[in-house]
């Protein structure tokens, strides 16, 4: 029996964890956690045990992250006190916390993935090839929309996109990309990626990359119609990540493991 722990386990995404996971034989929720003064601190997340707690006081073999930025620290550090892995969704990191990410990596097992949907880490994989393949008269362009309250812009899903789209083509994040467009901007440049956030109602996710040229335009879309897409994709993620050894391994890992 693997022993999850979940931080934000109040949020829309926590609390689906909790409900799934109780569907899985091999999976037992051992502590639901959230941010100090929350206001639901003692009560049942959902509805039964465990009761939110800010603080985690039984042993785990994994954590599941899906809270905020902010929370990095104390997230790394209970998992590193239990010897667990870590499997994290949280996006919108600073460069520190990166940092902090890539180091605590090297003592336990942490994956980290902007997006637990298979659909689009296979997208991942796909983009790069697509894009290699049409050549550089194709004029790229990333779209992503998101419900009203996601707070950090543009998703870890486009970004994710863009580094992908970058590798492929011999292209950087912070030389070719430009994150919407305002203003007189000019004839678009050779080689420029636009990134575009939308932000309305109560979008899932969607992420479209655009490939256009003068007479076509192919498209990659994936949509997720419900979050437990991503919460499946999680519990998938630490079923896979519990006893490797330490690193930092992505969606990728756990899809490649999959085919082998």
């Amino acid at each position: 029996m693997i022993r999850l722990a979940v931080t934000g386990a109040a949020g829309r995404m926590g609390r689906r964890i909790i409900e799934l996971a109780r569907d899985r034989k091999n999976l037992q929720v051992v502590a639901a956690l959230e941010a100090p003064g929350h206001p639901q601190l003692g009560r049942p997340a959902i509805g039964g045990e465990p009761n939110l707690t800010q603080d985690c006081d039984v042993p785990f073999d994994v954590l599941v992250d899906f809270s905020l930025p902010a929370a990095t620290e104390n997230v790394l550090s209970l998992a590193r006190n239990d010897a667990a892995a870590i499997v994290m969704g949280t996006t919108g990191h600073t460069p520190d916390q990166l940092a902090a990410i890539d180091q605590a990596a090297k003592h336990i097992p942490l994956l980290k993935a902007p997006n637990m949907s298979v659909g689009i880490n296979l997208l991942l994989r796909l983009i790069g090839q697509v894009a290699r393949a049409l050549g550089a008269d194709y004029d790229a362009e990333i779209v992503e929309a998101h419900h009203r309250f996601k707070a950090d812009a543009p998703s870890g899903t486009a970004v994710a996109l863009l580094d992908a789209l970058c590798q492929a083509t011999d292209r950087k994040p912070d030389r070719d990309a430009v994150f919407g467009r305002h203003g007189q901007t000019g004839q678009r440049p050779a080689g420029q990626i636009g990134v575009h956030a939308v932000r309305m109602g109560d979008v899932v996710g969607q992420h479209e990359v655009f490939f256009s040229t003068l007479g076509e335009t192919v498209s990659l879309r994936h949509t997720a119609h419900t979050r437990d897409t991503f919460v499946q994709g999680a519990l998938r993620a630490a079923e896979w990540v519990v006893g490797k050894p330490p690193g930092l391994y992505s969606m990728q890992d756990v899809l490649s493991a999959a085919s082998a």
